[in-house]
């Protein structure tokens, strides 16, 4: 059985343990963090390894939708502290007994966020070059229009 537990975060605080955050309002509620936030939950666990699992677990519930049930709030969604336990367990006690299993669910879904990553990357490099090439599309038509109006002055004058 886990060990792990959930609490609010305090800004400034520093925990020894293995931990990670799991954000707490808004629509991404749920979602695992490695750094700190104002409103978050932290995570510690006893091992690093259950840290791993845990965080990953956690992602895997959130893109899932399964901490979305519980959002609370109708201007700012948030998820009870008491619901993320909960669905972190159960989440992690339906998979306990298959231990081995979860572990090659986990490394799958590590793979694919690896791979949404990098593709985030090639998107993002692939926009700026759609932007440097309309920039220098039009920077090149400005120039040619600038010199015809040079050339223009210079028949006026």
């Amino acid at each position: 059985m886990s060990t792990f537990e959930l609490k609010t975060h305090q800004i400034g605080r520093t925990y020894s343990q293995p931990h990670f955050f799991i954000l707490n309002k808004g629509q991404n509620s749920g979602k695992p963090l490695i750094n700190p936030c104002p409103n978050c939950f932290v995570v510690t666990a006893p091992t690093e390894k259950e840290k791993h699992t845990l965080y990953h677990l956690s992602m895997m519930l959130q893109i899932g939708g399964f901490y979305a049930y519980y959002l609370k709030g109708s201007v700012i969604p948030f998820i009870s502290i008491d619901d993320c336990r909960n669905t972190l367990k159960d989440g992690y006690t339906s998979l306990l007994n298959e231990s081995k299993e979860l572990q090659k669910h986990i490394s799958i879904v590590s793979a694919i966020s690896r791979k949404e990553a990098e593709l985030q990357k090639v998107i993002s490099k692939m926009a700026d070059l759609k932007v440097s090439y309309i920039q220098s599309l039009f920077s090149k038509k400005q120039n040619r229009a600038t010199k015809g109006n040079k050339n223009l002055i210079n028949r006026l004058a």
